[in-house]
């Protein structure tokens, strides 16, 4: 026991010690200030008050505006990158949504694009992926919600094709060079750090509002994994098969196409699932920036609390997250059946898919020639009876869980959310900075410090303080409880086969939804309260905490434990000295992780009631007069993204190890 203690000794947290006790007194000291100085120098901002940076970047917005038929820049750069995002985004639509190439109706009618999905997600994946794709785009026609769905579809593609264009090529090349690679990690860390709203406002300046913007933003947000995946994939083809391609005389473009990207398939393949499902996620939120499709049916319906619409809008996105995700996987699976039974699977199966390519010509045909097969038949409107039948629910709850729902909303916004409110918003500016600064040179050093430092600053210079105070104080509440359910189910799989593999399909189909879809029960359950944007932000941010957490209990080695239990330690002693010690360093992760999601959501709480930066970066959308107050909110959420992240990366590389990837 003793050799066992001293173990769990050297692993212990690395907030021990005088670290610990220095951070309990820098806070205990901001406590005692706070009740002195409460109310001072706290920079509070009205609603509609705007600061001369703000003006700063509204006569910018107006100047850009302006010259952007006459720019240089804008008529050889910007507006010719606008032309062929555009392009692409109509033809596309042009396809499946919109009526295009002279014709009153897309190109590719409901039938034809039933039967492609089809056949697509038959050829690369298998029959029941195949059969829950044509039940799926069924679905969104018997919704009402054909068109709305299309469109979100086209613009996926086109930000995917987009993505993958650039981003498949670049992580080839980063798999290839340890410069390129040591180039583009930290680049590729913060487009991940930043939350995905912060894009839209910046590239409305350049590329106006519309499918542009929408689709170039989404190429930001999506790329990244695809640049990633793919370089992990070719740096973990083992050496000795490529020094024994080399050996026999291959050349590098040789050894490129003949072993590393076939052995790195199934692995690339995934990396396309990833990006399509953060396409897909971006594409919904993209909205905000009049992005067509399912998105702008959501935030309508968000913004006059209309339950119904916006759960069977909702509910279109989920399922063609499900589809995706699932075609995809699917694939990655063949990819990898293909390899290992070899050319007799494929020629089996090449009659067949002729068969069924020649029916799917047919379908389209068909689709391009008639009208019934053109557009989707509205005979059946099984929207119209989910909303009425949502709606009803809601009503029932409100009348008959009133008092449990508003105790629990009344609970968490009194015993947590006020008391943090009050303490960041009622301490003078300053307090705040020193402490934030102190404890993040406490918990990562001087670097993490200095980058504390530097952002609060920046911060403060947003004219947005008290804002972001108030987004800071339910951005902690809400990874506070995110991290209490990732320890708490996160070591009940750690530990337990049975619940993981129970658990962990719930966890995983969890973030594949868009952000956009969590909001949608809990407004039905607690109105448009900041209550409800943290619920949503718990929800959305929980899965990835408790599998990180799981992954690194799980990652103890059983001789460790099982000396714990010969030595006479029961559950809770294993669980406290042993397996949470030595998953530190997860821990830090799941902390760094829960609040990038959680900041994620901010401004899709701001269209529930979170206030806050959410609400000023929503109304820099909608309200000309208040574009600089909105960019200068999403700059506020990227710096405090951006703080947090260094912080929490910082204590987890003093934690031991530094974190392996996002």
């Amino acid at each position: 026991m003793a050799a066992l203690t001293e173990t769990a000794a050297r692993v212990a947290s690395p907030l021990r010690g005088g670290r610990r006790l220095a951070v309990a007194g820098v806070v205990a000291a901001w406590v005692v200030l706070w009740l002195v100085l409460r109310g001072t120098h706290t920079l509070a901002l009205e609603t509609a008050e705007l600061t001369p940076l703000h003006r700063e970047f509204n006569e910018f917005n107006d100047a850009i505006g302006a010259d952007r038929n006459s720019n240089p820049l804008f008529l050889y750069f910007f507006n010719e990158i606008r032309l062929v995002i555009d392009s692409l985004v109509t033809f596309v639509q042009g396809l499946v949504s919109q009526p295009a190439f002279g014709l009153p109706v897309p190109a590719i009618g409901w039938l034809g694009v039933v039967a492609v999905a089809g056949y697509v997600s038959w050829a690369f994946g298998n029959v029941r992926v195949a059969l829950l794709a044509v039940a799926g785009f069924v679905f969104f026609g018997l919704q009402g919600l054909w068109q709305e769905s299309m469109d979100t579809l086209a613009l996926t593609l086109a930000a995917v094709f987009v993505s993958l264009l650039i981003g498949i090529p670049l992580g080839i090349w980063a798999g290839l060079s340890d410069r390129v690679n040591r180039l583009v990690t930290p680049v590729l860390d913060f487009m991940q750090t930043m939350p995905p709203f912060v894009y839209l406002a910046p590239l409305t300046l350049f590329f106006l509002i519309g499918p542009a913007s929408a689709t170039i933003a989404t190429c930001i947000y999506a790329a990244p994994p695809a640049v990633r995946i793919t370089a992990h994939a070719i740096r973990e083809v083992p050496g000795e098969t490529v020094e024994a391609s080399r050996s026999m005389g291959s050349t590098r473009r040789q050894t490129l196409f003949k072993v590393l990207l076939p052995m790195s398939k199934r692995t690339i393949v995934l990396g396309v699932n990833q990006t399509i499902m953060a396409a897909l996620s971006m594409v919904t939120v993209a909205a905000l920036i009049d992005a067509p499709g399912l998105g702008k049916t959501v935030i309508k319906a968000l913004e006059t609390l209309d339950v119904g619409t916006a759960f069977n809008s909702g509910l279109a996105i989920v399922v063609m997250a499900i589809l995706l995700d699932r075609v995809t996987t699917a694939a990655s699976v063949r990819v990898e059946v293909t390899r290992r039974t070899g050319a007799r699977f494929r020629a089996w199966r090449k009659p067949l898919l002729l068969g069924g390519g020649v029916a799917t010509a047919v379908c389209v045909f068909l689709s391009h020639t008639y009208v019934w097969a053109s557009e989707f038949p509205n005979d059946i409107d099984l929207g119209s009876a989910i909303a009425r039948t949502t709606d009803s629910v809601t009503a029932w709850t409100r009348d008959n869980l009133a008092g449990l729902t508003g105790g629990l909303r009344d609970l968490v916004t009194t015993v947590l959310i006020d008391p943090f409110e009050a303490l960041l918003t009622g301490s003078p500016f300053w307090l705040v900075g020193a402490v934030l600064v102190v404890v993040g040179t406490l918990l990562g050093g001087w670097r993490a410090g200095a980058t504390a430092a530097a952002c609060t600053g920046l911060i403060v210079a947003s004219g947005l303080w008290r804002d972001a105070m108030t987004t800071l104080a339910a951005s902690l509440v809400a990874t506070v409880i995110v991290l209490v359910l990732g320890v708490v189910v996160g070591v009940w799989m750690g530990r337990s086969a049975l619940a993981d593999r129970l658990i962990r399909p719930g966890l995983d189909a969890a973030q594949t939804m868009p952000p956009f879809v969590y909001l949608v029960p809990f407004l039905a359950l607690f109105d448009a309260t900041r209550f409800t944007a943290i619920v949503a932000a718990i929800v959305y941010a929980a899965p990835v905490a408790i599998k990180i957490i799981a992954d690194g209990v799980r990652a103890v080695p059983p001789t460790t434990v099982e000396a714990a239990t010969a030595a006479g330690s029961n559950s809770w002693q294993i669980i406290t000295k042993v397996q949470l010690p030595m998953s530190r360093a997860s821990l830090t992760l799941a902390t760094n992780q829960g609040l990038i999601y959680v900041l994620s959501m901010v401004v899709v709480g701001g269209l529930v009631g979170a206030g806050a930066l959410g609400y000023d970066v929503v109304a820099g959308f909608t309200q000309g007069e208040l574009f600089g107050k909105g960019l200068a909110a999403g700059l506020a959420i990227v710096l405090l993204g951006v703080m947090f992240d260094r912080i929490t990366q910082a204590a987890a590389r003093r934690a031991g190890r530094a974190p392996q990837g996002r």
